[in-house]
């Protein structure tokens, strides 16, 4: 764990094969990171940008987009997982995840189906199948929990997904005896890009929305106390020059967490950051900011379904992208 005092992790929101070979090994040595994240847009820019790949792509001729797809992402998440293995044997993470199709996110039985097949195809234990957080997505995690597949929960952004995905992790481990780690992904740099320049011209504080919605998600997981689970928080790069690039990993240390962050983030956060615990912050601290949000007339409600909306439209277009450009 990058700071064993307080249970907290931090992973290399990145995939891609140089990378695994070289900079990622040198992070997990010097203790820095402990797992590490993928998603669709992660291995588009991957696939289409790097040269790594041309030779493995000449081998793939005569396959689909998809399998291509499958194969060259398969091979990328069996190397981090073997990299990560010496951590996991040592119950420090050493997690890597891969996510599911998203465009199977409102189609349970078939999300249940390529999560179960791409586990048992990548065949190492310290991988977790990513889903995202939709009714259909729910199912779909209690199953896969069922089995002993660790999961990790994606795209949420209000607490009634949280919940329903802690509900769901609950479910599936009364139905099993396997453990099956789990984390529920928190996005938070997001909400601040969506609101902060009508905050900013209408006198409320920006580049807190993102937090403290994740603070009072995070309090709300911790409540539920489910085993094996824990709040990641995801989405937490700077997009905002006038903010520190550690920003949103130094705001959300807290107990039993993970954050998942580009590598030049966890660079600023190692090499800059505040050590210290930020979360738990107060429900009247969290309750006062979203009053002022609603006193200006923003529904954040609104704002959080087309979060998870728009969310789930780049991760298929992203998805697209990749199979057009391999077909």
């Amino acid at each position: 764990m990058y700071i064993k005092d307080f249970k907290f992790s931090l992973w290399a929101d990145f995939i891609e094969r140089d990378y695994l070979d070289n900079e990622f090994r040198d992070l997990i040595e010097k203790g820095i990171v402990n797992g590490a994240t993928s998603n669709p847009a992660i291995f588009k820019n991957a696939i289409l940008n790097s040269p790594a790949y041309k030779q493995q792509l000449e081998s793939l001729s005569g396959l689909s987009a998809k399998e291509k797809y499958e194969a060259i992402a398969i091979f990328d998440i069996q190397k981090a997982a073997d990299i990560l293995k010496p951590l996991y044997e040592k119950n420090d993470d050493g997690y890597v995840s891969i996510e599911v199709d998203p465009y199977l996110c409102n189609d349970a039985l078939a999300t249940i189906e390529e999560g179960k097949r791409l586990f048992k195809t990548i065949d190492r234990e310290n991988v977790m199948i990513k889903v995202p957080a939709t009714t259909a997505g729910y199912e779909a995690m209690k199953e896969l929990v069922s089995v002993g597949i660790p999961v990790n929960a994606t795209l949420i952004f209000s607490a009634s997904q949280a919940i329903s995905c802690a509900q769901a992790f609950k479910e599936g481990l009364a139905k099993s005896t396997k453990k099956a780690d789990t984390v529920i992904s928190i996005f938070v740099s997001r909400i601040d890009r969506a609101l902060d320049t009508i905050l900013k011209e209408k006198g409320v504080d920006v580049a807190l929305s993102g937090i403290y919605n994740t603070a009072d998600i995070y309090n709300q997981i911790q409540k539920m106390n489910i085993q094996g689970c824990r709040a990641l928080f995801a989405s937490t790069g700077v997009k905002d020059d006038s903010l520190p690039a550690h920003y949103y990993v130094e705001k959300l240390l807290a107990y039993n967490s993970v954050n998942t962050a580009p590598i030049d983030t966890i660079k600023a956060f190692h090499e800059n950051g505040l050590k210290e615990k930020a979360l738990p912050i107060s429900d009247e601290v969290i309750r006062t900011h979203f009053q002022a949000i609603k006193n200006i007339g923003i529904d954040f409600d609104a704002v959080l379904d087309k979060q998870i909306e728009d969310g789930l439209e780049s991760f298929k277009e992203a998805f697209k992208d990749i199979l057009e450009s391999l077909r």
